[in-house]
């Protein structure tokens, strides 16, 4: 008696999409940072994504990694004993744009990269070491080529 195979379902999120003073016009909509989000997601999830300003990111970057400019993305990851992923991610606008000009792509193909790679870290995966980075590029390339954008490491 042959089986049919069980479809999986996808896992849930719960995610909350804020802006915040300086960061500009997106290149995205609201539901389009949703399907992004939830392309990365391995598991449940309950994530608040923020995109702003230079200022607000700065601050940030000092605060939490003593680096005094702004980044393009952090991620700020909850204790995940429920097994349910929970962060905020924090996404500069102004540096998404600038990064974009000088990568020579599109501010939407960096915003959902730099969506994807956020939502990555919230799930764990981090590229401090080459064997890290590496399978975190992967899985990045993946996901965007998902979306029709190329990969960003030239793969």
């Amino acid at each position: 008696m042959s089986r049919t195979p069980r479809k999986t379902a996808e896992p849930a999120l719960s995610l909350s999409i804020q802006l915040g003073e300086g960061a500009g016009e997106l290149p995205a909509s609201r539901p389009q940072l949703r399907r992004w989000v939830a392309a990365a997601i391995e598991r449940d999830a309950t994530l608040t994504l923020r995109l702003v300003g230079e200022r607000e990111a700065r601050a940030l970057n000092a605060q939490f990694r003593g680096h005094d400019h702004a980044t393009n993305v952090l991620t700020f990851p909850y204790d995940g004993s429920s097994g349910r992923i929970a962060a905020d991610i924090v996404i500069c606008m102004p540096v998404v744009h600038r990064e974009a000009r000088a990568q020579g792509k599109s501010p939407r193909a960096h915003l959902a990269h730099l969506v994807m790679h956020g939502v990555l870290h919230a799930c764990g995966h981090d590229h401090l070491e080459p064997r890290e980075a590496e399978r975190m590029e992967a899985i990045e390339s993946a996901l965007l080529a998902r979306f029709g954008i190329a990969d960003p490491w030239g793969g």
